[in-house]
């Protein structure tokens, strides 16, 4: 009986996750025109699309770049929609030998658009074999081993690879440069965000009262995604407290239930800086002496912590380590410690 319930509550679990993937993919803008924020970006790939429908072309190769949750991935989903072609997407994790990439590349139709997520993780063989295929739409493999191996070269349908990283950083310079097109996507702004979160409310079939809407934006860190987490967070309160009409009040409730603060700042962002101000006088402290005392990898650090620290002038990099700023003593309420801004600035 106890086995039959567990197996009960796993499959209520995964079907409550299926459906939340549903409504996130259903939230996803389908063009350019519904897609909220990101102008310049949005621009560029108007006239790439436009001009390669002209010529009856595929579109060049992209890549796109930035923190998590910016719509790297909704993008790739409007380009195959503006351009009316099939989008196939992998992750380049899963691509772990020649063969894997020559059984994607090979099932590729004229003009589809293949979708690689943290292209960045690619292996380097994996890699090579991938620039005659953007290049030239052929695929070098070699047949058997030793003094009777020989090359066998596959021809490839014309199609698009559009590259998601959220560390350009990390990739060669001759996979970059293969790209036609490359895009680094910014923070939202408050405004845009609360558009945002406007829309998404309307597709939930949410009311919410305008300034609702702007006390989320204000704390959704500049994402998108963030913005659609805390509204549907939000909803839960109101939902169980059975109020219709969601306003600054429930909004507050809510956030303070999730603990994010006035700034966005979740527990782990305040552990952080309030590790390095009470352990080690704010700073300098290296990368991987932090992830150890928050207990998180130190990718995750890098990647998803501090951009947003950094962006919000709370935290700094030096050549010595990261080192908190006046602004977060003053945003946690932190009495500065007396010489601590001088010992700072001596550092530098």
């Amino acid at each position: 009986m106890q086995k039959a319930t567990e197996e009960i509550k796993v499959k209520h679990l995964i079907e409550s996750e299926s459906e939340d993937q549903e409504v996130d993919f259903s939230l996803r803008p389908k063009s350019l025109v519904e897609f909220i924020g990101q102008e310049k970006a949005k621009q560029t790939f108007s006239v790439m699309i436009e001009a390669a429908k002209q010529r009856h072309e595929p579109i060049e190769h992209a890549l796109i770049y930035g923190p998590p949750g910016l719509g790297k991935t909704t993008l790739a989903h409007i380009l195959a929609q503006e351009m009316k072609v099939n989008l196939r997407v992998t992750s380049g994790p899963a691509i772990e030998r020649t063969g894997d990439l020559a059984s994607i590349l090979t099932n590729l139709e004229t003009g589809d658009i293949l979708f690689v997520d943290e292209i960045h993780r690619l292996n380097k063989t994996v890699e090579e074999t991938l620039y005659p295929a953007m290049e030239d739409f052929a695929l070098d493999m070699i047949i058997g081993k030793g003094p009777s191996a020989r090359t066998l070269r596959l021809e490839l349908p014309k199609f698009t690879i559009v590259g998601a990283t959220t560390r350009v950083g990390l990739l060669s310079s001759p996979l970059r440069d293969r790209f036609g097109m490359v895009y680094k996507l910014e923070y939202y702004s408050v405004d845009e965000l609360m558009e945002i979160v406007l829309r998404t409310a309307k597709f939930l079939q949410i009311e919410i009262e305008q300034s609702a809407a702007h006390k989320i934006a204000q704390r959704a860190r500049g994402t998108p995604r963030i913005a659609n987490k805390l509204l549907k967070r939000v909803r839960d309160v109101a939902q169980i407290k059975k109020i219709n009409l969601i306003s600054e009040i429930i909004i507050d409730e809510a956030l303070i239930m999730l603990e994010i603060d006035t700034m966005g700042l979740d527990p782990t962002d305040r552990q952080l800086l309030e590790m390095l101000i009470h352990k080690h006088q704010g700073g300098p402290v290296g990368l991987t002496t932090i992830a150890a005392a928050i207990s998180e990898d130190a990718q995750t650090v890098e990647e998803v912590i501090e951009p947003y620290l950094l962006k919000r002038g709370l935290l700094k990099r030096t050549p010595r380590g990261r080192q908190v700023t006046q602004e977060a003593y003053e945003h946690l309420g932190i009495k500065i410690p007396k010489g601590a801004l001088k010992q700072t600035e001596l550092k530098f």
